[in-house]
């Protein structure tokens, strides 16, 4: 596996807590997007990056900065895989809208996007994250859904990491 990181955004913690279920079981380190630099994008190949959505649909705040150091980057011919955690009960209809928020930032970027998730199973009337019919990353409610959480992880990471 070439050099990897887990980039995450949390305001709560759950997001937090997964992204470091998700660096265990990848063998890396995870990292608060507060504490991104463009030194730390530029010495990863690999980015996995989560966020928490908040509001409509939008980005847990941290990101924004972070969003902002990675469009500075080159991420040309780097992989990146999205992550993110939503509510599927009270926000329907913007579920995981933050994954489509950090996808629409830097889609233009050169990089490969690997981990799309079919949308079959899950419980939402609308999301910003589905493209194409798929979830442009592994959408998680760790609070309607936990008992699905790590299942889900697992079949995620198992459909990543070939291509870490």
């Amino acid at each position: 596996m070439n050099a990897t990181i887990v980039i995450y955004g949390s305001s709560t913690g759950t997001c937090e807590a997964i992204a470091e279920k998700i660096a265990s079981k990848l063998g890396c380190e995870a990292l608060n997007v507060q504490d991104l630099t463009a030194d730390i994008v530029n010495a990863n190949q690999n980015l996995i990056l989560g966020t928490s959505t908040w509001g409509a649909g939008e980005l847990q705040d941290d990101w924004y900065d972070g969003l902002n150091t990675l469009k500075a980057c080159d991420l040309s011919g780097k992989t990146i895989a999205l992550f993110g955690c939503g509510d599927c009960s009270c926000y329907s209809d913007t579920f995981v809208g933050g994954i489509g928020e950090l996808y629409n930032g830097i889609k233009g970027s050169g990089a490969k996007f690997i981990g799309s998730v079919e949308t079959d199973g899950y419980t939402f009337d609308d999301s910003e994250a589905v493209i194409d019919g798929k979830f442009i990353g592994l959408p998680l409610d760790d609070v309607n859904e936990d008992d699905k959480t790590d299942v889900r992880i697992d079949a995620w990471i198992a459909a990543i990491s070939p291509e870490l």
